[in-house]
């Protein structure tokens, strides 16, 4: 036999082979047409809607066949249904007290958000902010920007704390939320919030949202046609900001400084009254600083470790979750601009009462016992001579 008769035979055999494999393989594993398999009618509507109802039945009778899924029961549903509206729909019934809501605070969320609501690290702030919506880096916090108090409620319910979302009971978000109420100075610290009073907390920027009007006010303005009549011939600027006082160039304020100083420089009254005034600026410290007794300034200035988390002194010092406290020492109490004390600091200020030796140890060994319903949640320093220290540390911002 020929070598091209044996080619070909072989490869007829493998043809043969090749096709019986193909078709034992395609009746083993292709299932049949299905008998309720889904049949358009010639008017069902356009090709895109063919599709889709196509679809659908395939899907529904896919699930039928296979024996997956069902529907949800209404309880299922429920559980999912967590939200609460601005107007108190969908609140669980409950209550939290201010005090109790410290506690859950502390344990749940104060390694985050501080002890304070202050944020800790790029933690955020839900405290503080009160004025600040108007500055070029605004604060916007609970308290400062928040229209809704429902938006904390539902937010804090549903998603917190960090890890452990929906573990807090309705009695404890209530609590935690009247925590933070209390840290923006909205509520006092004796407060209890539940379903039946919720809606009577008004929150400080509620009027501070308008409702986006610009489909009715605006945009049909911009489909009328515009107007090519009576147009200038060229456009010209007829004033700068910067004249106008609205955008004032440091080099312009720097100028009219020096004219300032220029203005006032050489007269002789003025002349002894800087005198004077340094005069007393480099005998004061020689005294001060004799008064001082600096072992005991720096041993205060450890310990006042402990609360520079909520205070600064030195320079630059600016308020935080609590006052700055340069001078504090002699000073009358709850007096530093800008920053808003409890009620009861507030009246013993108006009182005449002032931070001196007696009153600062009072209130250091027991802050809240000194001074009801201050925000102060620090348990006070339990040493005398610790005490002694940081009051003379104070001292020393002072004078």
């Amino acid at each position: 036999m020929s070598k091209s008769l044996k080619l070909y035979g072989l490869t007829g055999v493998s043809a043969i082979a090749v096709l019986t494999a193909a078709y034992n393989f395609a009746d083993r594993t292709i299932a049949p047409m299905p008998s309720d398999a889904p049949i358009l009618a010639a008017d069902s509507g356009s090709p895109d809607m063919m599709f889709i109802a196509s679809a659908r039945a395939e899907a529904a009778a896919d699930a039928k066949r296979m024996g997956l899924g069902r529907e949800a029961l209404a309880e299922e549903v429920a559980a999912w249904d967590l939200d609460v509206a601005p107007d108190g729909t969908g609140l669980p019934v409950g209550s939290g007290s201010v005090a109790e809501g410290e506690e859950v605070f502390i344990a749940q969320c104060a390694v985050c958000h501080g002890d304070f609501a202050e944020g800790v690290g790029n933690w955020p702030k839900l405290a503080g902010g009160d004025g600040t919506l108007a500055d070029e880096d605004p604060l916007k916090t609970v308290g400062s920007y928040w229209p809704y108090l429902s938006t904390a409620w539902d937010y804090i319910h549903r998603s917190m704390p960090f890890g452990a979302a929906q573990t807090l009971s309705a009695d404890d978000t209530y609590a935690m939320v009247a925590y933070i109420l209390y840290s923006n100075f909205i509520v006092e610290d004796d407060f209890v919030l539940s379903n039946e009073n919720f809606l009577e907390v008004e929150m400080p920027n509620s009027d501070g949202f308008i409702v986006d009007d610009r489909a009715e006010t605006e945009y049909p303005r911009f489909s009328e046609p515009a107007c090519m009549e009576n147009c200038k011939d060229s456009v010209e600027i007829t004033m700068r900001a910067a004249v106008l006082d609205v955008t004032p160039e440091e080099e312009g304020e720097a100028e009219a400084e020096e004219i300032m100083e220029d203005a006032n420089a050489g007269s002789a009254a003025d002349e002894e009254i800087e005198q004077m005034a340094a005069a007393e600026t480099e005998a004061e410290p020689a005294a001060e600083t004799a008064a001082l007794d600096m072992a005991l300034v720096e041993d205060g200035e450890n310990v006042f470790r402990q609360c520079k988390a909520c205070h600064q002194v030195g320079e630059g010092a600016q308020n935080r979750v609590g006052p700055q406290l340069n001078g504090v020492m002699g000073r009358e109490m709850a007096a530093v601009d800008g920053f808003r004390y409890s009620k009861t600091l507030e009246q013993m200020g108006a009182d005449g009462m002032v931070w001196n030796e007696e009153t600062m140890a009072e209130f250091m060994a027991d802050p809240r016992g000194y001074i009801k319903g201050t925000k102060m949640s620090f348990a006070g320093l339990r040493k005398d001579e610790d005490i002694a220290a940081v009051t003379e540390y104070l001292k020393s911002f002072s004078q």
